[in-house]
């Protein structure tokens, strides 16, 4: 009869996962964290659900920037036959891996995170991630993918301000960044910059309103990270208002 097998410790695999964050060796933070949720649950700590989603950020990031490169190369390059297929086919390479990656993260959020989320912030957070994702994957693929994942990130997007709306303080950084992101999917991915412009500006002006209210410690940590965000809707906003025709 083989032994039974002992539980890795918690504060362990966590410390390994910040540490490979530390190292920017983002994979590595993603398995450290998924033996935590396999080990332990799908009840991830505050700190050990923000490494995840930087992580995941991390990785996508890195392969959204490389696909934009070589996209606009194969556009400069599309005379060139030769090497219009070389650049075509690195693009197609970077965009499966990109691919693979957000349905990773969809299917955590899906099968283990989302259904275990408590109330309030942690569904919002989790939702908004899921629509993320979600609007990543409907930047690429045929128009018939396009607009299946746009309508998935759409959902979760509803999901995620609505819930926000009930139960999160207009200057919580979880419903600002929710708005932020939100609307970037109306301007970029509905390519409605009226959209984009309403809903940032209905988030912007609720913020600005609750300043007054906000009387305690906690609001008073909250609203270093908040004013960060509504610096990025206000430069959003008079972006965006520049591009609606009258």
């Amino acid at each position: 009869m083989s032994p039974a097998r002992t539980r890795p410790d918690r504060e362990k695999l966590f410390f390994i996962a910040d540490l490979a964050g530390e190292a920017g060796r983002h994979e590595d933070v993603v398995k450290q964290l998924k033996l935590i949720i396999e080990h332990y649950g799908p009840h991830l700590t505050v700190d050990e659900r923000s490494l995840l989603s930087v992580a995941y950020k991390n990785v996508t990031n890195t392969l959204r920037n490389s696909w934009r490169i070589v996209d606009t190369l194969h556009k400069l390059q599309s005379e060139r036959k030769g090497r219009a297929q070389l650049i075509q086919r690195q693009r197609q390479r970077i965009e499966n891996e990109l691919v693979d990656v957000c349905t990773d993260i969809i299917g955590l959020l899906d099968r283990e995170l989302l259904p275990a989320a408590n109330e309030g912030e942690e569904t919002v957070f989790y939702s908004k991630m899921k629509g993320d994702y979600c609007r990543y994957l409907a930047e690429l693929g045929q128009k018939r993918d396009r607009d299946r994942r746009a309508e998935l990130s759409l959902k979760a997007y509803e999901l995620a301000y609505q819930h926000a709306l009930k139960t999160l303080h207009p200057l919580h950084p979880t419903r600002l960044g929710l708005a932020l992101n939100f609307s970037v999917f109306y301007h970029d991915i509905k390519k409605s910059p009226l959209g984009a412009c309403h809903l940032a500006k209905s988030a912007f002006d609720d913020a600005i309103l609750s300043v007054s209210m906000a009387d305690s410690a906690r609001d008073h940590h909250m609203l270093q990270d908040s004013m960060a965000i509504l610096h990025l809707l206000k430069d959003d906003l008079i972006l965006w208002s520049g591009e609606i025709k009258i």
